[in-house]
């Protein structure tokens, strides 16, 4: 697939087929960010496992990803996915874009995204939404605010042009999503601490068990997928990939920046910290060879990370709207707010949360949370 831009040198646009072509793909961002001051390179290693066989997701989903040449000098790059857990919970026939950098020129943006919709038109796709990252548990959305400050661990960064080019395309902004700034030594309001005392003898909140860390992640799964169901673009966790996931980040993580609450011995609500990785490989572009591992374990083990992100929270379904929820909510946020501070931590991000979620932003607006970062999800028909 050829185009050309005004100035006549030819652009091409190429699958990702080959070993080269991917390291190609990897390594485009950093091109497009050589100059941006608040980027942080992703660890190499981890993106080339998220796009291998071994990721889970594969074993729902297909996807193809494609390059932009000119003159053979990587210019853009975009993926295109089909979730059959997605198709199975909305029944739209939409397909996803994701992981999309380009330079500033339309002609690039074009021929990307003519892959793509070509592609899922072929699949029978009706509809495209995105960018997933691959998928609506990663990162998503296109940074539109708050371009200034680096991203924190599992969260996109962008280029101040990216929404408006996709825009170009055809592409209708259908829900925006935030990034909060929380600090840890918040003065908990009187209103929840009343609340939280009303139900103290009935509520337990504790750690994650790490002996027992399989069974707390079916816990939280369930909680999850239960909590979230009436969410924008939710699609269930799957037991291979969420337990996978937890065993990985509980390497990273001290137990308690995982608390459950259980209300008469049911668990109602879970959260998650993490300690913010970006922060700790902010300065090694990516690799961690030859010493970079040496530098991670010390910055994530020794010195800790003074930033942390919550990227996932959830209250039961039943006790949404009622009193109990916001208790609820309240209660693990406290939880894990003092594991935080206890460990030096004096900024945390919470989000993302869809923009719409007036009681989430209200709890966290309540504790001093202040928005920070916009990204938008974008739709087009095909």
């Amino acid at each position: 697939m050829t185009h050309t831009q005004n100035s006549g040198v030819p652009l091409s646009v190429e699958e990702v087929t080959t070993p080269r072509a991917l390291r190609q793909f990897l390594n485009l961002p950093h091109r497009i960010y050589a100059d941006d001051p608040a980027w942080v390179a992703p660890l190499r290693l981890m993106k080339r496992d998220q796009l291998s066989p071994k990721n889970h997701f594969f074993e729902h989903a297909r996807w193809r990803a494609w390059v932009a040449y000119r003159d053979d000098v990587p210019v853009g790059r975009i993926t295109a996915q089909i979730d059959e857990l997605h198709l199975r919970e909305h029944n739209d026939q939409a397909g996803y874009f994701g992981m999309l950098e380009a330079q500033q020129d339309p002609a690039v943006f074009a021929a990307l995204f003519g892959a793509v919709e070509s592609w899922l038109r072929d699949e029978g796709m009706q509809r495209v939404i995105g960018p997933f990252n691959l998928h609506v548990n990663e990162e998503v959305g296109i940074l539109v605010d708050g371009f200034s400050t680096p991203p924190f661990v599992l969260m996109g960064h962008g280029r101040s042009w990216y929404g408006p080019a996709v825009e170009a395309q055809g592409y209708a902004g259908v829900k925006d999503l935030l990034a909060y700034h929380v600090r840890p030594d918040f003065e908990a309001p009187r209103v929840m601490e009343r609340l939280a005392a009303r139900v103290s003898e009935r509520v337990t909140v504790r750690p994650a068990r790490r002996d027992a860390l399989r069974e707390d992640a079916l816990v939280m799964m369930d909680i999850f997928n239960d909590a979230w169901q009436k969410n924008w673009g939710f699609v269930p966790l799957v037991e291979s990939e969420w337990v996978e996931t937890v065993s990985t980040l509980s390497k990273l993580m001290p137990d308690e920046y995982i608390q459950i609450a259980e209300y008469d011995g049911e668990p109602v609500a879970f959260i998650v910290a993490l300690p913010n990785l970006n922060e700790a490989i902010r300065d090694l572009n990516g690799r961690l060879l030859p010493f970079g591992w040496a530098k991670l374990l010390w910055r994530m083990k020794v010195r800790h990370p003074t930033t942390a992100r919550v990227p996932l929270m959830g209250v039961k379904l039943e006790f949404q709207h009622s009193r109990l929820g916001p208790t609820f909510a309240f209660m693990v946020i406290d939880a894990v707010r003092r594991a935080l501070h206890a460990r030096g931590v004096r900024d945390v991000e919470m989000g993302w949360i869809l923009e719409d979620n007036d009681g989430m932003r209200n709890i966290i607006e309540t504790i001093g949370g202040q928005a920070y970062k916009r990204y938008r999800m974008y739709e087009k028909e095909l």
